[in-house]
Parts: structure tokens; C-alpha cells; sequence
């Protein structure tokens, strides 16, 4: 069994096509797909994917990248979470690739976000770029050990999984690890413990190797499981086995 832990299934590039996508990981072996929130305004299109669909969850949360949306109370989220079908809060977390200048106010929704996760007992699904630093400070600072998560799409380097792991995070690996200029990243996935590591396409985007190019779907992920599995010389299997079991224990859901 494959899992697809981090997804957007209510984005146009798949929800124009939702039974080819289903059907495609259905082919694949991937059982059950995460479908990630990335906006207030959007979360009831994700939500309904997820009571549509029985082998489809979803998450709750404002992506760090929305500079212009009002301002997201803790309390807000942790009504939303109030679902059987939301097993997580965010995406959430720090960008600072993408976003410059004064950005007080992408750490305040971070920090609204961890205290929702304590408060309804849901992991976190965080996002960092350009931002370690900041990211694990505010997670230490607010707790975020006692909610646990993942750290999604993970492209820092071995200390920044190292700290993430120490409060009790997951790593999860997108299709960035099968693209051939991303050295430093293999390095970190053949060091993660296969007991904390998660496997995602963050589809649409970031189609993995061989499909780079193409519009990414929840049934690639099979190809950076078979990745990781070369990198660490072990059968694909351990690792679809692991991965999916470490889903389960995260988010409580199957």
C-alpha cells in the first residue's frame, strides 16, 4: 500500500479529472491521498473531495504564501478541524523565498496554526523555505511538539530534519528527490529513519522523474517511494509499507 501524503485535489489541473486521478492510483497501488488546504475561502472544496470520496482525507489551514487574506484566528481553524474527514492543520508555516520585507504577519498565522493543532489534538503540515531557522524557533516556542506533523516537501539539509525530527515531526519527501541535480536531498533521504519518513507528489506541481514536465497527480508517488528505495538499497516495499504505517500513526485516520 502507498499513501499520498500531501496533495491538492481541489486544484483545476486535477479536479477537472478526478477519475482518471483515482483511477491512476488505484493502477499504482495508492490507496488513500491527503488533500492539503491552502486557503479559508477554498477549504469547502477540500473538505468535500474528502466526504466524497472514502479513501480521500483533508486538512485545514492558509498557506504562508497568502500575504492579502484577513487574518486567521486560532479559533477559526480549530472549528473547521471539528470534521471526521480533517485529520490535519495547515499547510502552514514560512516562506521567505517567495514573500520579502516585514513578514510579522506570516509568523502570527504560523503560530494561530500550532496552537489550533494543540488545541484540537491534529498534526501539523508544515511548510519551510528559506526559513528553517524561524520555523523550528516558532515551533519550539509554541509547542508543536505536542501536536506532531510533517514537514512537507522537505528540501533542507540534514541538520533542519534532524531538529524537526527531535520534536517528534515527520520528514516526507516529494518528487524533487528523484530529479538529478537534487544531491543534497538524496543524501537526507537515505539518513532519515524509514520510522519517520513520509512519502507525497504536492501535486499538481513537482511531477517526479520520469513525468517532469507533466502535471503531477497522487499516482506518481509510487516513483519517489521506488526512488528512496534505490537510494538506501531496499526493496520498494519496505518502504511503501513504512511510510503508509507512519501515515496511519501520524494522522489517526485509517
Amino acid at each position: 500500500m502507498l499513501i499520498d501524503s500531501h496533495c491538492h485535489l481541489d486544484f483545476p489541473e486535477l479536479s477537472a479529472q478526478l477519475d482518471s486521478v483515482f483511477a491512476l492510483m488505484k493502477t499504482n497501488g495508492v490507496e488513500y491521498a491527503l488533500s492539503i488546504s491552502v486557503t479559508l475561502e477554498d477549504f469547502p472544496r477540500v473538505r468535500a473531495i474528502a466526504e466524497n470520496n472514502p479513501h480521500v482525507f483533508a486538512t485545514v489551514g492558509v498557506h504562508p504564501d497568502y500575504a492579502d487574506l484577513p487574518v486567521v484566528t486560532t479559533e477559526q481553524l480549530v472549528e473547521l478541524a471539528d470534521h471526521p474527514k480533517v485529520v490535519g492543520i495547515g499547510e502552514t508555516g514560512l516562506d521567505y523565498f517567495r514573500l520579502k520585507g516585514d513578514l510579522e504577519w506570516q509568523r502570527e498565522r504560523f503560530r494561530a496554526h500550532i496552537r489550533a493543532a494543540r488545541a484540537c489534538r491534529k498534526p501539523l503540515v508544515i511548510h519551510t523555505r528559506e526559513a528553517a531557522a524561524d520555523t523550528l524557533r516558532l515551533m519550539r516556542e509554541e509547542g508543536a511538539a505536542e501536536a506532531g506533523g510533517v514537514m512537507h516537501c522537505f528540501t533542507e539539509n540534514w541538520e533542519v530534519a534532524q531538529a524537526a525530527m527531535d520534536l517528534g515531526f515527520y520528514i516526507s519527501f516529494s518528487g524533487i528527490v528523484t530529479f538529478k541535480n537534487a544531491k543534497a536531498l538524496k543524501e537526507v533521504a537515505q539518513r532519515v529513519p524509514l520510522d519517520r519518513m513520509l512519502v507525497e507528489t504536492d501535486s499538481p506541481f513537482l511531477a517526479p522523474a520520469p513525468h517532469r514536465g507533466k502535471t503531477n497527480q497522487p499516482g506518481f508517488v509510487r516513483h519517489v517511494a521506488e526512488e528512496i528505495a534505490r537510494l538506501r538499497g531496499i526493496d520498494v516495499e519496505t518502504v511503501c509499507t513504512a511510510t503508509s504505517d507512519n501515515f496511519q500513526r501520524l494522522f489517526k485516520c485509517l
